[in-house]
C-alpha cells in the first residue's frame, strides 16, 4: 500500500485486510500506524520510504527523489523511525524503499540510488533492524516512439544487484531481496489510444487537429509534456506536415505536435502509441466528458475490459433541485 498521505481509515483497512506491505511515507504516519497496531493487536509489515537525496533527469512533476520532493522520510528523521520500530513489537521492519521518478533513462542514477539505499539499510542494521528487502522503485524509461531508446532494464538491475551485494558484505548484514516496481515498463507499449478527428483548422500560424479526447482522458501532455508517436488510421497522401494535435476541452489542451498527412480530415482515426501506462488510470470527467472504453485485443479477437461511460454515468451523483425552503434549510 502506497501513498504520501494515508487516512486513518485507509491504514485500518490495510491492517484489517492484512496487506502484505505498507509503505510508510513519513514519521507522523509511522506513529499513527504504531498506535493502530498496538490498539488492534495487528502485526504490520512496514517498509519505510526514504528520501535518500538522489535526483534523476526527468520532468519536475514526475521526479519523486531528491531534496525538493514531498515523498519519503528525511535522513534527519531516521533515528526517530528506528525508535518507533523498536518500541512497538506490532510493527515489523520489512526494509527500505525509495523511488526516483518516472521515465528515467540513466543507469548511473539507478546505481547511485541503490548505493544510497544500501547505506540507509546499513544505518538501520547498526540499530539491530535488518532489512529483508531494498525496494528501488521503478520509473524505468520506455520509449514512446518507434525505435526510440529505452532503458536497458536487465543491465540496470544487474548493476544495482551488485551494489546491494557489495554493500551487504561491507556492512556485514544479510543480503536483502532487491525489489522493483516496473509498472510502466510492463504495460506502456501494450496500450494504444484511438482518437477520432473532429475538426481540422488551418489558423494563421499552425494547423490544429481537434480530436474527441484530450485532457480529460489523457492529462499527461498538459501536466508534464508527455509526448507519443501518432499515426493515421487510413491510407493518406504520402505528404505530411507538422500539425498540433488538440483535445476538445475549453483550454488549449495540446497533445503534441505530430507529422500528419496533408489530406487529414474530420472522421479519420488516429492511433497514439504506448499509452498503456498512466493514461486510463488518470482519466477523469473534466468538462463533464465521459471516459472511453477499454478493449483488449489479441490473436485476432477482442474483449471489452471497461465499458464506455454514458452521460447518465457522468451525471449519476447530481442531485435534483430542491424546491421547498424547508428542504433548502436542511442542507
Amino acid at each position: 500500500m502506497h501513498g504520501a498521505g494515508k487516512s486513518d481509515a485507509e491504514l485500518r483497512a490495510a491492517c484489517d485486510a492484512r496487506v502484505g506491505l505498507i509503505v510508510v511515507d513519513g514519521i507522523e504516519e509511522l506513529e499513527r500506524l504504531a498506535r493502530l497496531a498496538r490498539d488492534t493487536g495487528a502485526r504490520v509489515n512496514a517498509i519505510l520510504r526514504l528520501n535518500v537525496g538522489i535526483e534523476a533527469r526527468t520532468h519536475a512533476f514526475v521526479r519523486t527523489g531528491g531534496d525538493d520532493t514531498k515523498f519519503g522520510i528525511h535522513p534527519r528523521d531516521e533515528t526517530a523511525a528506528i525508535a518507533i520500530l523498536q518500541e512497538h513489537p506490532g510493527l515489523f521492519f520489512a526494509g527500505v524503499h525509495a523511488h526516483l521518478g518516472s521515465q528515467i533513462f540513466q543507469r548511473d542514477a539507478y546505481v547511485a540510488h541503490a548505493r544510497a539505499l544500501v547505506e540507509a539499510a546499513a544505518r538501520f542494521a547498526a540499530a539491530g533492524l535488518n532489512a529483508q528487502r531494498i525496494v528501488v522503485g521503478g520509473g524505468f524509461g520506455v520509449g514512446t516512439h518507434p525505435n526510440a531508446e529505452s532503458l536497458d532494464i536487465p543491465a540496470t538491475l544487474g548493476a544495482m544487484l551488485e551494489v546491494l551485494r557489495a554493500g551487504a558484505r561491507e556492512h556485514r548484514f544479510p543480503v536483502p531481496l532487491l525489489g522493483i516496481e516496473p509498472g510502466r515498463a510492463i504495460v506502456a507499449r501494450a496500450g494504444t489510444t484511438l482518437y477520432r478527428v473532429l475538426a481540422v483548422k488551418r489558423q494563421s500560424e499552425r494547423i490544429f487537429v481537434i480530436v474527441d479526447g484530450g485532457i480529460a482522458e489523457n492529462p499527461r501532455p498538459a501536466l508534464y509534456g508527455a509526448r507519443h508517436h501518432v499515426v493515421a488510421g487510413r491510407l493518406h497522401s504520402t505528404a505530411t506536415e507538422p500539425m498540433t494535435l488538440c483535445g476538445r476541452s475549453c483550454e488549449n489542451d495540446e497533445l503534441g505536435t505530430v507529422a500528419l498527412p496533408t489530406d487529414i480530415r474530420s472522421g479519420d482515426l488516429l492511433a497514439m502509441y504506448a499509452t498503456g501506462a498512466y493514461t486510463y488510470s488518470m482519466a477523469g470527467n473534466y468538462n463533464r466528458f465521459p471516459r472511453p472504453a477499454v478493449v483488449g485485443v489479441a490473436g485476432g479477437s477482442q474483449r471489452l475490459l471497461a465499458r464506455r461511460e454514458s452521460l447518465d454515468d457522468v451525471l449519476r451523483n447530481d442531485v435534483e433541485p430542491v424546491e421547498s425552503d424547508r428542504a433548502r434549510a436542511a442542507f
